[in-house]
């Protein structure tokens, strides 16, 4: 189990790290952008395009991000009914039901996409669409590892259920409560 936690915390750390340089690059793209656009009079095409794809590439690999911490938007007031047995199988039965989809819509889905726009261009840029859409799959790839390392926590008893206890690693502690 120890391995799972570290690969956990790997591409944690990848993502976080790629998402915060993602960031900081739109930073400047856009600085650059309203420079262009309202001192020079003269708007720069590459910057818009680069931050449309910037912003969709931070936004699928954040994404992942939270999928990974469950931190996912969640609707439980059916779920937070039931005892803590069928919580912890409903939350590994959402985490398969997410490796699924994000299986079939996301890999498999998103490198088709890749394949059939590889032959096209983006407008100012000029590179292929499919290194653009190459994200997609790629953090498709990613949602499907952190559900699989879910699943193993929640059936190794190392994360529990939204109402129930967490362990050190999840839980918040304030004043030696958990909240």
């Amino acid at each position: 189990m120890n391995m799972l936690h570290s690969l956990r915390k790997g591409i944690d750390l990848i993502l976080s790290f790629a998402s915060a340089v993602i960031f900081g690059a739109m930073v400047v793209i856009g600085t650059y952008q309203i420079v262009t656009r309202f001192v020079f009079n003269s708007p720069s095409t590459v910057s818009e395009e680069l931050l449309t794809y910037s912003f969709t590439w931070m936004a699928l690999l954040a994404t992942a991000y939270v999928f990974g911490k469950r931190d996912h938007m969640r609707m439980g007031f059916l779920a937070d009914k039931f005892n803590q047995k069928t919580q912890k199988l409903l939350s590994i039965v959402s985490e398969l039901l997410i490796m699924l989809l994000a299986g079939a819509v996301m890999v498999y889905g998103g490198f088709n996409i890749v394949q059939l726009t590889m032959t096209q261009s983006t407008a100012s840029l000029g590179i292929p669409m499919g290194v653009v859409y190459i994200i997609i799959p790629v953090s498709g790839i990613l949602i499907v590892v952190y559900s699989v390392l879910n699943i193993a926590d929640l059936a190794g008893g190392q994360i529990q259920t939204a109402t129930g206890a967490e362990t050190a690693d999840t839980a918040e502690v304030s004043d030696g409560k958990e909240v």
